[in-house]
């Protein structure tokens, strides 16, 4: 197994990895749409949100030596599923590739995040 760090992600919040290269796949923990320079929430909007969620898997993807084009499956955690269709028109211009997918509204995220995606791709 190989820990992926990147500073340009934010730093795990708790005792994890921001990724982990094992068998021939990147496991993404996931990731909210929080400045990685400042640790703060991007904005309160759930598209500004998920552009930062984006940026921020793009980043940890390719220091794993992965992309989107690699991922084979998702899972979306969402504070409110109002929200879904404006979110997936964000996850949509980035996972291209379609892999499969799971998205779950949930109680609550960490630091109120409105939401968050984790990744499995090919490394």
């Amino acid at each position: 197994m190989k820990v992926i760090h990147t500073d340009l992600a934010p730093a795990a919040i708790g005792p994890y990895s921001q990724a982990i290269v094992s068998g021939g796949f990147v496991f993404t923990a996931g990731q909210g749409g929080i400045d990685p320079a400042t640790g703060d929430l991007v904005s309160d909007s759930v598209v500004e949100q998920a552009e930062q969620v984006m940026r921020n898997l793009a980043a940890v993807l390719e220091a794993a030596g992965s992309s989107f084009e690699k991922a084979v499956k998702t899972t979306c955690f969402l504070a409110d599923m109002g929200d879904f269709g404006a979110f997936n028109e964000v996850y949509g211009r980035y996972f291209t590739g379609k892999p499969a997918r799971s998205c779950v509204a949930v109680k609550t995220l960490p630091k109120n995040m409105l939401c968050e995606v984790e990744v499995i791709a090919e490394a």
